[in-house]
C-alpha cells in the first residue's frame, strides 16, 4: 500500500510513500509532494539546498498532518514507510507517539537509528515488495 501511495509523489528525486495504522485499519497516507497549492517539482523543478529538495513535504509528516487536520489521534500508532525515515521525519512521529515505524528501504540516517534506540520506538525493516527471501 505504501508503495501504491508513493506514486503520488511530486518529486522526481524520490517517491516515498507513507501509512499510519491503528489496529489494523489505515487512518492516514502521505506521500512527499509540495504544500497544497504551492507548484509542484514535476512542474517547476527541485528547490534544492545541501543536495536535498526543500520544496517537498516528507511523506511521514504529511501523514501525521493529515491526522492533525482531521483530530486523528496518533498516541500509539504504528507507521509503515516505504523508506526509513529521516531524522526530521523521525521526531515527528516519535512526538506524535509513534510506537513502531516498518521500512522497506533504507536511507543514511544514523540520526534516526539512535533516536529509535534513545525513545524505545520500534524500527522494523521489512523486504520490499518483490524481494526475494530466503526461508
Amino acid at each position: 500500500m505504501c508503495q501504491l501511495v508513493a506514486t503520488r509523489s511530486t518529486c522526481p528525486r524520490r517517491s516515498v510513500g507513507a501509512l499510519l495504522v491503528r489496529d489494523h485499519r489505515v487512518i492516514a497516507s502521505g506521500y512527499n509532494g509540495a504544500p497544497a497549492g504551492e507548484p509542484h517539482c514535476t512542474e517547476v523543478g527541485c528547490d534544492l539546498e545541501n543536495g536535498h529538495c526543500v520544496r517537498t513535504i516528507h511523506a511521514e509528516l504529511n501523514a501525521l498532518l493529515q491526522c492533525s487536520r482531521y483530530g486523528i489521534a496518533t498516541q500509539g500508532v504504528d507507521a509503515y514507510c516505504t523508506d526509513m525515515p529521516c531524522k526530521h521525519c523521525a521526531r515527528a512521529l516519535v512526538q506524535a507517539g509513534i510506537q513502531r515505524i516498518y521500512y522497506a528501504r533504507p536511507y543514511e540516517s544514523p540520526e534516526t537509528v539512535q533516536l529509535a534506540i534513545r525513545t524505545g520506538v520500534q524500527l522494523i525493516r521489512v523486504p520490499e515488495p518483490g524481494a526475494m527471501t530466503t526461508d
